[in-house]
């Protein structure tokens, strides 16, 4: 019988199922799934692919090494299939496609509305919890309120704060009711007429679409609300697709993901180049082989000992020759000159008595 392997990973856990083909059909005999490790979670979609693929494989290592027909890798990514064959890799992809060179197998083409086994695993509904007010919209029978709608609106709204800071939703506020693009909205919500996934924010009288922030046709403020969610320490500079994500959880502007697929993307490039204000570094070269004692000597410093007799650092001068060394007390304080004078005293002696 024939061996399968289908990898799926999501963005917060990947998954794998191993089946064996006959007759009957598909017959499922082991399955791995594990949440993404903090760095694997900044991964870009064309590195998580290979990455479930990779940890499956290794899983199963002892089983599938050493069957003697090709068993059969399935994939979402049409461009995986040619993986193997790529000439332009990255590190990462690299050091994977070295791991993968020792197994037997060909990537397929599957479509990911027909792999239903890993997903059981990698997209539980209890991690994705943004989705659950589709599902209560389509579902309201299985919905039951268990605190009063005032409540619900108003931790929304302090979350929201949270995600932005409070001088920035000032500006929000007051350049929202000069832009021409909202007026006529704030206006029917001001007049208690409905308006499709708009509304009204109570307490700071912020314009919502979807219970998102809506930020006006300002690009100092939308590219403040970018910094934040990109730049900052605590966001970790994500890719284009999760910094997308996060600024679509409490905003929303007209044209939000062309500015900020281009922001990271200029963002990147420009992180990546570093300017050079140095010559370029020679080439290394050993050092010649000395002919006699003490006609070559390095030294170095001990530092941070506990003082001894007022000392606490230790010269060590060494002949590269015969390896002799001689270690001299000094102080932390100790200065160029400082360490000529040691030497004409300490250490030149000893020399001249070795060349003699």
């Amino acid at each position: 019988s024939a061996s399968l392997l289908n990898a799926r990973p999501s963005s917060l856990q990947r998954a794998a199922v191993l089946s064996q083909v006959n007759d009957s059909g598909k017959h499922p005999i082991a399955f791995d799934s594990c949440k993404l490790l903090p760095d694997e979670l900044n991964y870009e979609i064309h590195d998580m692919e290979p990455l479930g693929i990779v940890s499956a494989l290794q899983c199963w290592k002892t089983f599938i090494i050493s069957l003697s027909n090709p068993f059969e890798v399935l994939t979402d990514h049409s461009s995986l299939q040619y993986f193997m064959s790529s000439q332009v890799l990255t590190g990462c992809q690299a050091y994977w496609a070295e791991l993968l060179s020792e197994f037997h197998f060909t990537i397929t083409y599957c479509p990911g509305r027909m792999a239903t086994l890993p997903d059981a695993l990698s997209r539980w509904d209890s991690m994705y919890p943004e989705r659950g007010m589709d599902f209560i919209s389509k579902n309201p029978q299985n919905f039951h309120q268990g605190i009063k709608q005032d409540g619900i609106q108003e931790s929304r709204f302090f979350s929201i704060k949270v995600e932005i800071f409070s001088d920035l939703l000032d500006k929000i506020q007051k350049e929202l009711w000069k832009d021409n693009d909202y007026k006529e909205i704030l206006n029917q919500l001001a007049r208690v007429e409905s308006v499709p996934d708009y509304s009204l924010e109570p307490q700071a009288k912020l314009l919502l679409f979807q219970d998102r922030v809506v930020s006006p046709s300002n690009e100092v403020i939308q590219l403040n609300i970018l910094q934040k969610h990109h730049d900052s320490s605590l966001a970790g500079r994500p890719g284009q697709e999760k910094t997308l994500k996060l600024i679509k959880r409490v905003s929303y502007w007209a044209g939000m993901n062309q500015f900020i697929k281009y922001y990271v993307s200029v963002f990147q490039k420009f992180s990546r180049k570093k300017n050079i204000h140095h010559k370029k570094f020679g080439l290394l070269n050993p050092f010649s082989i000395p002919s006699g004692p003490w006609n070559s000597f390095s030294m170095d410093f001990i530092t941070q000992l506990p003082q001894s007799n007022n000392f606490d650092l230790i010269l060590v001068v060494v002949d590269r020759f015969s390896k002799m060394a001689i270690f001299i007390p000094a102080y932390g304080t100790i200065t160029a000159l400082d360490v000529a004078q040691i030497l004409m005293a300490k250490s030149f002696p000893n020399m001249a008595f070795q060349l003699v």
